[in-house]
C-alpha cells in the first residue's frame, strides 16, 4: 500500500477514535501506529522505530516531570495567589472580562515561548475563577491555546528559529515583518474571548458580588486543610525571584531546559519545605499529574517514531507538495502558509522545518518567491500545530483542566483554523507574504 495513503488513513482513524471517545488518547497513540506499521509490513524494525521515537521525546518527558513538580511546589506555597487576587479586582465576576483577562495573562506568560510554563501559570491563576463562576473549562483551554499558538512564533519559541536556520536567513528578515501579524493573531484571540465571554455572560450572568477568597481558591483546586498548611506567604517574593530567574535562564538557554527545571525544582523544594517527610509527601501528591501527562508524551513518541521510521510522514509531505499545480507556482508562499497548519499538525516541527520547508523554498525560487517569504509563511500555521497530538504541552493543559482530549480537539479546532487563516489574510494584505 502507498505509504502516504497509509499515513493519512492512520491519522484520520486516530482522530476519529479520540474525538468519538472510542479510545483514550494514551491507548490510541500506541495501538493505532502499531497496527498500521504491521499492515505496512514493518514488523521487523517496529521495535527500533518505537525506541527511536521514545528517545526523541525523552528530554521533553523529563522536562515535563520536573516542570510539573516545580510549579506544583510553587502552587502549594501560594506563589500565584496574589496574581489571582489582582485579577479578581479587575474582572469583578464578569465572564467577558475573565475571558479577555485569560488571553492577556496567557499571552504575557507565553512571551518565553514555552507552552508548558504558559499553561501551568495560566491554569493555576484562572482555573479557580472559572470554577467559582461556573464557566466552561473548554473556553479556558481554547483561549490558552490560541494565545500560545501566536506567541510560539517568537524567535525563541522554536518554529521561527528553525525556519531561519534551515533557510540560512536572519531574524530581521523573518521575524520583524511578522510582528504586526502576531499582533493581529492576539487581536483574533481577544475577539474570540469577547465572543465566548458574551455567551457565558448570557448563560450565567455577571456576578459583581463575587469575592474569591484564599479559601475559595483552595477549595476550587480541591485543597484540604493539610494542603493549606503548605502555604508559604512569607516566601512569595523569594519564590517569585526564583521563578523569574528560572524563566530568564530558559529564554537565554543557559542550560538545557530539562536540567534547568531539575535544578529549579530542587532549590524550590529545599527553600519551601526543608523537611524530608514533607518533601516526600509533596512528590507523591503530584505523582498522579506527572504520570498522566508524561505517559501521553511517551505514547506520542511511539506515534512519532512509527511515522518517521516507516517514512510515512515523508511520503505524506511529498504527496501534498506534488498536488500543487505548476500554474500556482507564483503563489507558493500563500500555499505554504495554508499547508503549514496541517503539515505541523501531522508532524513535529523539526521534520517540517528541516525536511519539508527547504524543499518548498527551493521549488518556490523557481517562481521568484524569496526564501524569507517562505520562512514567514511557514510559521503561520502554529495555532493549529499546538493542537497536534505530537505537541506535548497540550496534554499538560488537558490534564490540569481535567477535560477530555478528544472533545477539546473538536472545540478548539475551528478557532485554531480561524486564527491561522486570519493571520494569513493580514500577512497578505500588509505584504508580509505575496499572494
Amino acid at each position: 500500500m502507498n505509504l502516504a495513503i497509509l499515513g493519512f488513513v492512520m491519522v484520520i482513524i486516530f482522530m476519529i477514535l479520540i474525538m468519538s471517545k472510542k479510545m483514550s488518547a494514551l491507548a490510541a497513540l500506541i495501538i493505532v501506529p502499531t497496527i498500521f506499521a504491521l499492515i505496512g509490513g514493518f514488523y521487523s524494525n517496529l521495535g527500533k522505530y518505537m525506541l527511536d521515537g521514545l528517545s526523541t521525546v525523552a528530554p521533553t518527558g523529563i522536562m515535563l516531570v520536573f516542570a510539573i513538580l516545580y510549579f506544583g511546589v510553587m502552587i502549594d506555597a501560594g506563589l500565584f495567589n496574589p496574581i489571582i487576587s489582582q485579577i479578581m479586582k479587575v474582572v469583578k465576576g464578569d465572564p467577558v472580562k475573565i475571558t479577555i483577562g485569560t488571553v492577556a495573562l496567557a499571552s504575557l506568560v507565553a512571551l518565553d515561548g514555552d507552552g508548558t510554563t504558559t499553561f501551568i501559570i495560566t491554569v493555576t491563576a484562572m482555573l479557580p475563577l472559572y470554577k467559582k463562576m461556573g464557566m466552561n473549562l473548554y473556553i479556558l483551554s481554547t483561549l490558552a491555546l490560541l494565545s500560545i499558538g501566536v506567541m510560539n512564533m517568537t524567535p525563541w519559541g522554536g518554529p521561527t528559529a528553525r525556519a531561519i536556520s534551515s533557510l540560512q536567513l536572519t531574524t530581521e528578515e523573518v521575524f520583524t515583518p511578522i510582528i504586526p501579524v502576531m499582533i493581529a493573531g492576539i487581536l483574533f484571540a481577544v475577539g474570540a474571548a469577547y465572543f465566548l465571554g458574551i455567551k457565558e455572560r448570557r448563560r450565567i450572568g455577571i456576578q459583581n458580588h463575587l469575592s474569591l477568597t484564599l479559601d475559595d481558591m483552595n477549595n476550587a483546586n480541591g485543597t484540604d486543610e493539610d494542603e493549606k498548611a503548605l502555604l508559604r506567604p512569607k516566601l512569595v517574593i523569594l519564590n517569585a525571584l526564583l521563578t523569574i530567574l528560572l524563566l530568564f535562564a530558559l529564554i537565554i538557554s543557559w542550560l538545557p531546559i530539562p536540567v534547568l527545571f531539575m535544578i529549579g525544582f530542587s532549590i524550590a523544594l529545599l527553600i519551601n519545605y526543608p523537611s524530608l517527610e514533607v518533601q516526600s509527601e509533596l512528590i507523591q501528591r503530584h505523582a498522579g499529574n506527572v504520570l498522566a501527562v508524561v505517559g501521553l508524551v511517551f505514547a506520542s513518541g511511539i506515534f512519532t517514531g512509527v511515522m518517521n521510521g516507516t517514512e510515512m510522514v515523508d511520503e505524506m509531505a511529498k504527496a501534498l507538495v506534488n498536488i500543487i499545480p505548476e500554474s500556482l507556482g507564483g503563489h507558493f508562499a500563500l500555499i505554504t502558509a495554508i499547508l503549514s497548519g496541517p503539515f505541523t499538525y501531522f508532524m513535529a516541527n523539526d521534520p517540517f522545518y528541516y525536511g519539508i520547508l527547504p524543499i518548498l523554498a527551493e521549488s518556490a525560487q523557481q517562481f521568484d518567491v524569496p526564501k524569507a517569504e517562505m520562512a514567514r509563511a511557514s510559521i503561520l500555521g502554529q495555532p493549529l500545530h499546538v493542537l497536534s497530538p505530537l505537541y506535548a504541552a497540550g496534554y499538560l493543559l488537558v490534564g490540569m483542566l481535567g477535560i477530555d482530549y478528544g472533545t477539546n480537539q473538536k472545540v478548539v479546532m475551528k478557532w485554531a483554523i480561524g486564527s491561522s487563516l486570519f493571520m494569513i489574510l493580514v500577512a497578505c494584505i500588509i505584504g508580509v507574504i505575496s499572494f
